[in-house]
């Protein structure tokens, strides 16, 4: 069983850059796409950006395409999203997990959720 550990989150300002990181331990990621969504207070997590497990297919959410990267480095089973021109409206919880499902961007395709890292932006 694979378990996901986001890392990186942080309080930054309105600008500024941050680079998460989704560790698998306990197994590798496989031939699996891997996304990135966030969550807020009272709110269902949203899709941020996801990629496949031989990075041929790379895909955001529109709000996000153009600011965030998502990578990964299967050597070290770690998927990273680079994300630049944070906005006050991108502070959230954010999650990596697991998919079968290629392309999907819907919450309940994942599984092997992580903790989560809590990001946040001031203005």
């Amino acid at each position: 069983q694979v378990q996901l550990v986001e890392s990186g989150g942080g309080l930054v300002q309105a600008g500024d850059s941050l680079r998460l990181s989704c560790s698998a331990l306990g197994s590798a990621l496989g031939t699996a796409t891997v996304g990135w969504f966030r969550q807020t207070p009272g709110k269902g997590r949203e899709f941020v950006a996801g990629i496949h497990w031989a990075g041929d297919l790379t895909y955001y959410a529109t709000s996000m395409k153009g600011r965030f990267t998502i990578s990964r480095d299967n050597a070290k089973n770690t998927v990273y999203l680079q994300m630049n021109g944070l906005k006050p409206e991108d502070t959230a919880i954010y999650y990596c997990a697991r998919s079968w499902a290629y392309g999907s961007s819907r919450a309940t395709d994942f599984a092997s959720w992580g903790q989560g890292t809590q990001v946040t932006v001031s203005s």
